[in-house]
């Protein structure tokens, strides 16, 4: 039955059990009213309302619980739906809703992929642009500076030893910025240790100390991989530029349901709103129906977890040079 008829019902039942007692009732009314009688009619009218008040109140219940249910879903974080109550209009509504939800989730995981994708196009194109064309000016550069350093008089040489290193290092920064920009080591080196590459590569620049438990794992997509080692990459970046931590913890741990990444620091924590970086691995995460979790407090550091659901059991303990220590 719909709601109208609902109520509409309830109020013709309300209204019959009114008149009921007005006509089976053995008060009389006449004119002028006594005070007693003019207290019979107020009390009459105060039940009826209330009567009506409380059935409209328990029909329209269910759509405050759907209201205050819609306002809690947080369409960044898929996966939240609203519980769907009988077969009315309630029930359709919540059900019409959680549709809806549906598509956005599906179209907005079709956008993300479309642009994540395109940002990874885009950093190769430049990646290779900076190799090519900026890179192998540097490198020419290099050589000459090198030939004049022998025929230069001697109160040159200094000087152009001075420039030389300068050259030399931004040759260094440009291979640096390459690296970052399209990760070669994930085609060269595989997922486990493309992401201990990474990890060392961040403490060792920035001084941190470093724990890695990475395990060796196979049977990843591409997209997985870059999303994982980019996550990572996000995390320990974030952990040496604002953290002002001292240590940072690398993990990669694979069980027969899933794959978790975890970066650990020991820094001042997330102070602020989340930023475009967090923002920017939960729209990863999406991309491969994983689960970003982060777990901050100011002065206890940070714990960013990212679960990617896997289907191949399989995982080996990746070993050092066959001892069987984790990198």
């Amino acid at each position: 039955m719909s709601l109208l008829w609902r109520l509409c019902l309830w109020n013709g039942v309300v209204l019959l059990v009114s008149c009921s007692v007005m006509v089976f009732s053995p008060l009389t009314l006449a004119y002028p009213l006594a005070p007693a009688e003019d207290v019979w009619i107020l009390a009459g009218i105060l039940g009826v309302w209330g009567a009506n008040f409380l059935t409209v109140w328990i029909a329209l219940r269910p759509l405050s619980r759907l209201a205050g249910a819609m306002a809690a879903v947080d369409t960044p974080r898929p996966g939240g739906r609203v519980p769907v109550e009988g077969p009315g209009e309630v029930g359709r509504l919540a059900s019409t809703f959680n549709e809806m939800l549906d598509r956005l989730d599906a179209e907005r995981a079709t956008a993300v992929r479309a642009t994540l994708l395109g940002q990874e196009d885009e950093r190769s194109r430049v990646a290779a642009e900076l190799h090519d064309e900026v890179g192998q000016s540097l490198t020419v550069v290099l050589l000459r500076l090198s030939r004049a350093s022998r025929q230069a008089p001697a109160e040159l040489v200094d000087e152009l030893s001075e420039i030389t290193e300068a050259t030399r290092a931004s040759l260094d920064m440009v291979r640096t910025i390459t690296a970052r920009l399209r990760p070669g080591v994930l085609d060269d080196l595989g997922l486990s240790r493309a992401i201990s590459a990474v990890a060392g590569e961040v403490a060792t620049h920035a001084g941190l100390q470093l724990r890695r438990e990475i395990d060796e794992v196979s049977g990843t997509t591409h997209e997985q991989d870059l999303v994982l080692y980019r996550v990572a990459q996000e995390a320990l970046t974030n952990a040496a530029r604002h953290a002002n931590a001292t240590t940072v913890g690398v993990r990669l741990r694979r069980d027969p349901r899933e794959l978790r990444l975890t970066v650990t620091d020991d820094g001042q924590g997330i102070r602020s709103q989340e930023g475009t970086g967090i923002t920017g691995m939960r729209e990863r995460a999406r991309l491969v129906r994983g689960a970003l979790e982060i777990v901050s407090a100011p002065g206890r550091g940070t714990v960013v977890s990212l679960s990617v659901p896997m289907s191949e059991p399989r995982s080996e303990p990746m070993s050092d040079q066959g001892e069987g220590r984790r990198i």
